[in-house]
């Protein structure tokens, strides 16, 4: 019988809206086939996929195979495709579309899609045929069969497992599935063995406007049988984080886990005829809550504290007592010398200078620069005391500066400044990233060399100044901002490659001494090798220290991370070679990526010419 279809939208696309009702299915499974033909009258189909769970006419769930269907109607629908795909002379990717009688099995031709459709994806799981592919080979005169197609024979195309595919979008079932818009506050997607994603374009800080498709990501699940595949599927929806717009995620939850999805017996009408599958209770989103409160509490205080009195802060183990005045060290040695006649004492020296980077380059190693200016200042005066024989203590720059403001809410330069006050003695150095300073970013000129002067009249002695592409001329500004202040400057090279290597011919010994010539031209008073990653092995580091105090004539200084394992190794091996000066942490915060064991190696030059400090006193303070 002809019947006038329910909205005006087959009028005003066709002029006609009469629809023909040949048979009226009332508990219908929506089945696909998906075909493929090329232009020599060759076809295949790739078997079926189940789109039965639909909510106004929207798939919601798709599966591959049908897990209703039985062998022998799975061979029947599957034919009747292919014969009217013949019929049609049909060319390239398709969809053929039936509704199944759940009560008789008879199936129901619908309609014939002739294109790729969003559901391509689930089928491609089971076959592992890329039907985007073969749709573009084909187009191009690739006959199925042959290789370049990517379609084998018929006969060759089997099923693999189970997949089901899920659409992920904005529609929320709180507000009747009207899709919701706004920004995507966060997003996190599902991941793991048998999990596909096809993303739209939902990421953190999306504009999810309301002429927006509502689609934000498509996940598929494929496991071995239907139940893993549902279990895969279940995990990645619980998987999925995402704020600021409200999602359909619960709903797939309670689909997928409905006894009824399981056992494959539902209908077109199964979200319509099933009310617990909107009773899923809302996310509760405590993670967004909490981190709203975390930061609404450190912007603005916490209202219920306010007015009371801060508590003590203590440390959770006292440092070494250590009282009686404070010796003089490198730093009145500097005052007395200046920076030219320090630097040759230090190459006269016979002991190895030591610098301790606990205060700075361990720390941010190890603890991502997170420890605080108070447990700091509490040491230092024992520092004082304890450690005076240190050629100099590593306590700023790098990235003290961007932590102590962003991240620990504290003033970089009072921290130098209590630091200074506590240890006037010993020699403070820093690490200065040449014209980015202590920031991320290349400052002008005036910026740097300003900056230079307040923080050699804060307290910092020694300047160990780098260009992470070891470009001279990108030093200079900082070496003569240096200079200027008559403090002592580090022009520092980066250690990169392997000079023992051959093969490796671009950062061989004559490249670093050429860029030590260079630096040494700048007049820099120290040289160093600042080894970041670790990678400086012993005879690398016997090799150079000599051939760069040969060259230059300047004091050597040498840098170097536990990475690998054997950073020890090599301090050793640059101290027989005649190194001036070598980096090393407390024990308590050495190895890994941080420096090599200040312990370790004055335990290794003890009773030689070389020794210098007192293992006590490492051993007190490492404790704290």
């Amino acid at each position: 019988n002809a019947v006038s279809a329910a909205r005006g939208e087959a009028r005003a696309a066709f002029g006609n809206d009469e629809a023909y009702l040949e048979k009226l299915v009332r508990h219908a499974r929506h089945v696909e086939i998906q075909v493929l033909a090329d232009t020599a009258g060759n076809a295949v189909h790739l078997f079926e996929r189940d789109c039965t769970v639909q909510h106004r006419h929207q798939k919601v769930v798709e599966r591959a195979p049908a897990p209703y269907l039985s062998v022998t109607e799975r061979r029947t629908i599957c034919d009747v495709a292919l014969a009217l795909v013949r019929a049609a002379d049909y060319r390239y990717a398709g969809t053929v579309e039936f509704l199944q009688d759940a009560d008789t099995g008879k199936f129901y031709f619908i309609e014939a899609n002739p294109r790729i459709q969003v559901e391509h994806t689930v089928t491609k799981c089971v076959t592992g045929i890329d039907i985007v592919k073969a749709q573009i080979r084909i187009a191009e005169g690739a006959l199925i069969g042959a290789p370049e197609s990517g379609v084998p024979k018929q006969d060759d195309i089997a099923l693999f497992g189970h997949a089901i595919q899920c659409r992920v979008t904005t529609e929320s079932p709180e507000s009747n599935f009207a899709p919701d818009h706004g920004r995507i506050e966060t997003y996190r997607s599902a991941s793991g063995f048998g999990i596909r994603l096809n993303a739209g374009s939902a990421f953190a800080g999306a504009l999810i406007t309301p002429h927006y498709d509502s689609l934000l990501v498509k996940v598929t699940a494929w496991g071995r049988e239907a139940d893993e595949a549902n279990a895969r599927m279940d995990r990645a929806l619980r998987e999925f984080r995402i704020r600021g717009v409200a999602t359909n995620l619960r709903f797939l939850e309670s689909v997928i886990n409905h006894p009824k999805f399981r056992s494959a017996d539902y209908t077109t009408r199964f979200i319509d005829e099933t009310p617990e599958l909107f009773a899923a209770p809302p996310r509760r989103d405590r993670a967004t809550r909490l981190l709203d409160f975390v930061g609404e509490t450190i912007v603005n205080g916490n209202p219920e504290v306010l007015g009371h009195a801060r508590p003590t802060v203590d440390t959770a183990r006292r440092p070494p007592e250590a009282d009686g005045a404070i010796p003089p060290g490198t730093r009145q040695r500097l005052d007395k010398l200046g920076a030219e006649a320090f630097a040759r004492w230090m190459k006269n020296e016979s002991r190895v200078l030591i610098t301790d980077t606990t205060f700075r380059d361990a720390h941010q190693s190890l603890l991502a620069t997170r420890v605080r200016s108070h447990d700091l200042l509490a040491v230092a005066p024992a520092y004082a005391r304890m450690m005076r024989e240190l050629f100099s203590i590593e306590c700023w720059g790098g990235a003290t500066f961007n932590v102590a403001m962003r991240l620990l809410k504290e003033l970089p330069w009072q921290r130098l400044d209590g630091l200074r006050e506590r240890i006037p003695n010993v020699l403070f150095q820093m690490l200065l990233r040449a014209s980015n300073a202590v920031g991320y970013s290349n400052y002008p000129d005036n910026a740097v060399q300003f900056f230079v002067r307040q923080a050699a009249d804060a307290g910092i002695d020694v300047f160990r100044i780098f260009d992470s592409l070891n470009w001279a001329e990108n030093m200079k500004v900082a070496i003569d901002a240096v200079l200027e202040t008559g403090r002592l400057c580090e022009a520092a090279i980066c250690y990169t490659g392997d000079v023992l290597d051959p093969d490796r011919s671009k950062y061989d010994q004559d490249y670093y001494l050429g860029l030590a010539r260079e630096l040494a031209a700048t007049g820099a008073h120290i040289l160093g090798i600042k080894d970041m990653a670790g990678v400086c092995r012993p005879e690398a580091a016997r090799l150079l220290v000599r051939a760069l105090r040969e060259e230059t004539g300047l004091p050597v200084h040498f840098h170097t991370h536990d990475t690998s394992g054997a950073g020890a190794a090599s301090i050793l091996a640059a101290i027989e070679a005649g190194v001036d000066a070598v980096d090393a942490a407390v024990d308590a915060m050495s190895g890994l990526t941080s420096q090599p064991s200040l312990s370790s190696i004055v335990a290794a030059l003890r009773h030689t010419p070389r020794a210098g400090l007192d293992m006590a006193a490492i051993r007190a303070l490492s404790g704290y």
